[in-house]
């Protein structure tokens, strides 16, 4: 891979040899022709940052249950049997965590058992799985402790196809990860564990807090700082913009990922695209923009290369490596010869001001970036050969550019879109009051007509509130006529799904026919 730091104004280098140059400032102020109007004003930095998601409603969590392991450990400790603890992290070792062991009478899931080994000054642990977690009743995810040991667990039932991230968040008393009720810490009470007891299963059962739940939720809440990797489980999955990442964690019967940009090397022997990483001046946006490309090897088509705009570049490329999957769905034939501009998203604050339907955002994407790259990069002009690609609120954007400017984008792949964003902000939705209006987005679509638009539409079975969205603009676009792929997964709202709904999406709406049995690899 060779990758270079320049700037698309002429005069410092980062282009392809023999590039064009010139300052990337598409039409005038950005403007799409044809653009609708009464959508979001704005030219984006003059934009206000609307409210976060709401607190949607989502489906029962993850049932709790008993992993037959820690029950025997349980009783092998209660019986004085001093080497089972110590036999035990020797198992957890070799084998990796969490902890997964069949149900007999269900096996359409599994019994996951998440484990921390604690100090003496381990005062209470936080586990936090990516859509299993309520963020706003933390003292749910907390893990027990078998009495007079150092093993902290908690058990999910979970389908047997689920796939997903999560981090532990230890308070060992030390400064940032302490949660204090004046000079008193106050922790997650220890099981007692006994031989009656074992039968009865109490090292599941913590003992009640004796402070107000809003109390004792904003005493857990320092300890998210405190949240790292779990250090018994080798597949680590970097983050966003800070922290050390998440680990990653696959049941039996999750769609096969033969590629994970977090764990896998290079093949020596497969041809390798060239990535490079320039900057570009947008007025649209009123700013300047980190922009990568990814150029695939060996000869392209007449008439240039197909192209897909992949929002969030600064995680795809500058934290997942993602050119090893485009290298390996080119070189199995899954994939036509494929040219990507994935402009960086740059901080939570700018991600927030500038994504979802936002009209200077659409700009900046159709009037200006790919313009920009037709005169540089064998780029195609084909909308149906082009995709706009996202994930969560970048997920919102790029439908939002498919509906705005079809004309540039013909096809759009959104995974875990936000579809609560709307112009006015979220709204006053709580956990138990969601809003029964139809999404800003889907009222769009719906108002604005029929578009030369496809779309693969991906959601997460425990996204609550955003899979119902998601099924309604599934339907709305629909009955508009649009061809429509929707697929629902067992898993986060993380990239330890999103990998492989990438390259699924982009089998599905620019793959080769004779291809198809390929994708299923890489759902």
């Amino acid at each position: 891979m060779k990758t270079s730091v320049g700037t698309s104004t002429g005069a410092v280098g980062g282009t392809l040899p023999g590039a064009a140059t010139g300052t990337a400032t598409g039409a005038v102020r950005g403007t799409v022709p044809g653009a609708p109007s009464g959508g979001p004003a704005g030219t984006g930095a003059a934009e206000a940052v609307p409210a976060g998601p709401p607190h949607t409603s989502r489906p029962a969590p993850a049932e709790i249950v008993d992993s037959p392991r820690i029950v025997a450990l349980a009783a092998s400790v209660a019986g004085g049997r001093d080497a089972a603890v110590r036999e035990f992290w020797a198992e957890a070792a070799t084998q990796g965590t969490p902890l997964v062991e069949p149900i007999p009478w269900d096996p359409e899931h599994r019994a996951v058992t998440f484990l921390w080994r604690g100090t003496d000054r381990t005062r209470r642990v936080l586990l936090l799985v990516d859509r299993l977690v309520d963020r706003a009743h933390l003292a749910g995810s907390l893990m027990r402790r078998i009495h007079g040991t150092d093993v902290w667990h908690l058990t999910y039932r979970l389908p047997s196809d689920h796939r997903g991230s999560y981090v532990i968040a230890p308070d060992t008393g030390a400064e940032g990860g302490r949660a204090r009720t004046g000079d008193v810490s106050v922790a997650m009470p220890e099981v007692p564990v006994s031989a009656q007891a074992v039968s009865a299963a109490p090292v599941l059962s913590p003992a009640p807090v004796s402070e107000p739940a809003d109390d004792f939720q904003a005493r857990l809440l320092p300890l998210l700082a405190a949240a790292r990797p779990d250090p018994l489980n080798p597949h680590v999955m970097p983050s966003r913009w800070r922290g050390e990442g998440g680990s990653v964690f696959e049941l039996p019967d999750a769609p096969p990922q033969p590629w994970r940009p977090w764990a896998a090397g290079p093949d020596g022997n497969m041809a390798r695209g060239t990535v490079e990483r320039h900057r570009l001046t947008s007025a649209a946006l009123a700013a300047r923009r980190d922009i990568w490309t990814y150029v695939p090897p060996g000869p392209l088509p007449d008439g240039g290369a197909d192209t897909l705009v992949l929002l969030d570049g600064d995680m795809w490329f500058g934290r997942l490596g993602v050119q090893g999957l485009f290298d390996r769905l080119i070189a199995d034939g899954v994939l036509p010869p494929l040219v990507v501009l994935a402009p960086d998203a740059v901080d939570n604050a700018t991600h927030a001001r500038e994504f979802g339907g936002r009209q200077a955002y659409t700009n900046f994407l159709a009037a200006e970036l790919l313009p920009w790259a037709a005169a540089r990069l064998p780029v195609t002009f084909d909308p149906s050969r082009t995709v706009a690609a996202g994930e969560s609120l970048g997920g919102l954007t790029a439908l939002y550019a498919g509906f705005a400017a079809p004309h540039r984008f013909g096809n759009v792949l959104a995974q875990s879109p936000a579809l609560w964003w709307r112009p006015e902000g979220a709204g006053p939705v709580n956990g138990s009051d969601v809003a029964e209006r139809p999404s800003w987005l889907a009222e769009r679509f719906a108002a604005g007509g029929r578009r030369e638009l496809r779309t693969h539409l991906r959601a997460g079975r425990y996204a609550g509130d955003a899979r119902t969205r998601s099924r309604e603009l599934r339907d709305t676009l629909r009955v508009l006529g649009h061809p429509v792929t929707y697929r629902e997964y067992n898993g986060g709202h993380d990239h330890a799904c999103w990998a492989g709904g990438l390259a699924e999406g982009l089998a599905d709406l620019l793959g080769r026919p004779a291809a198809d049995a390929g994708t299923r690899g890489f759902a």
